[in-house]
């Protein structure tokens, strides 16, 4: 230190000149050194565990946690002198995340199984309430099920759903003959004579069809004001009756009609035809190649196919896992393979005219021309999406 008085030098930290005596002036104060941060090694430690574990899970994601947790406190003691909170943090969040990730891969699947049974269970009490109208109707007309039109009108269509009488929706001669019905108008009279909602003809599975309601039809005759008015489920280009219609028929339009004396275990109604196009997909190709999923053979003696092939011929609307059919006894039965008719008859196909019994596979439908062959032979229809289409043979 200088002394301002003597001009003697004086150590830095002397208060008095050592010469003269005189009071030496404060020592200017020294500059503090810099801190230098450092990166926390627990932080990136904890990051890159953290990143592990989309690939390894717990084993990386709890010690990533861990060490986030305690790095995260070490940088709040350290007074700027450790760095990497957001390291720390990332070590603690992206473990949380993948856990997450792991739990919806894992949850999904079975939610979803749960969400297609619940389905699977409307749908089976909705043929069950059909069943039951089905006995009221027939108990009303002379034991026949519901079958749209005369006594000789054949499958066409579409129906004059909003018409003002039986003869102009089904095109019938005056003196009730002729005309063309629909599967659709069949089932619909369960709704204008028996009462049943429309409700009950929409199965949850069966995307692409929903309630039918009269409101959605602004542009209807002024004489449909009620359900009991309408002869179908609707019905318009973009959106025809079988929109509104989740279920196969057994053809009404044949000899073998069904009636209630027919064979008790006789297929009445069930999930969509799956030969036959639907809202929900294509009609599948009945003999085709492996790459489409075919072709449909049944897992049974002497054909022994694949569980595969065995499912290709299963409806649609349950992930062709089975369909539920509903039988003339009015038990309703969530069946695993199509060939569940009399004797093993596939409901979904018809034999050739002069059968006998049925067969687990019979021949693929040709919408508006097959019908069944004989008397056991279970044969459940739909009405096509587009006017006339076949399905694919």
């Amino acid at each position: 230190m200088y002394c301002p008085k003597c001009g003697t030098e004086n150590p830095d930290d002397a208060q008095s000149c050592s010469t003269c005596g005189a009071l030496l002036p404060p020592s200017p104060p020294k500059a503090a050194e810099p801190i230098i941060p450092k990166t926390s090694g627990l932080a990136i430690a904890a990051l890159v565990l953290g990143l592990l574990s989309f690939l390894l899970g717990i084993l990386t994601g709890i010690p990533a946690i861990i060490l986030g947790i305690i790095a995260l406190a070490k940088i709040e003691k350290s007074g700027g002198r450790i760095t990497g909170k957001g390291f720390a943090i990332a070590g603690i969040v992206v473990p949380v995340f993948s856990f997450a990730l792991l739990m919806m891969a894992i949850l999904l699947p079975a939610l979803f199984r749960v969400r297609q049974t619940a389905f699977r269970m409307t749908c089976g009490t909705n043929l069950s309430g059909i069943g039951k109208a089905m006995l009221i109707y027939a108990n009303d007309y002379d034991d026949e099920l519901p079958r749209a039109g005369g006594g000789d009108t054949v499958w066409g269509g579409p129906v004059a759903w909003d018409a003002v009488d039986r003869f102009s929706a089904y095109g019938l001669t005056g003196d009730g003959t002729g005309g063309r019905g629909t599967v659709s108008s069949s089932l619909y009279l369960l709704v204008k004579y028996v009462e049943l909602t429309p409700k009950s003809f929409v199965c949850k599975g069966d995307a692409g069809t929903d309630e039918f309601k009269l409101v959605d039809y602004p542009n209807r005759a002024t004489t449909c004001e009620e359900l009991i008015d309408a002869w179908d489920f609707g019905g318009q280009p973009g959106d025809p009756a079988t929109t509104h219609c989740s279920y196969a028929y057994h053809h009404p339009y044949s000899q073998y009609s069904l009636t209630t004396s027919s064979e008790p275990g006789m297929a009445v109604a069930a999930d969509r035809n799956p030969w036959i196009e639907s809202p929900a997909a294509e009609a599948k190709t009945f003999r085709g190649s492996e790459a489409d999923g075919g072709p449909f053979t049944p897992d049974m003696p002497p054909y022994n196919g694949t569980q595969e092939q065995a499912r290709y011929g299963n409806a649609n609307a349950h992930q062709e896992d089975g369909q539920n059919v509903l039988f003339l006894d009015s038990h309703v039965n969530f069946e695993k393979r199509s060939y569940c008719g009399v004797e093993d008859d596939n409901i979904y196909t018809y034999v050739i005219s002069g059968s006998q019994v049925g067969s687990p596979i019979g021949e693929g439908p040709v919408v508006f021309n097959s019908v069944p062959g004989c008397r056991k032979d279970s044969f459940l229809v739909h009405d096509a999406e587009a006017s006339g289409a076949p399905s694919r043979r």
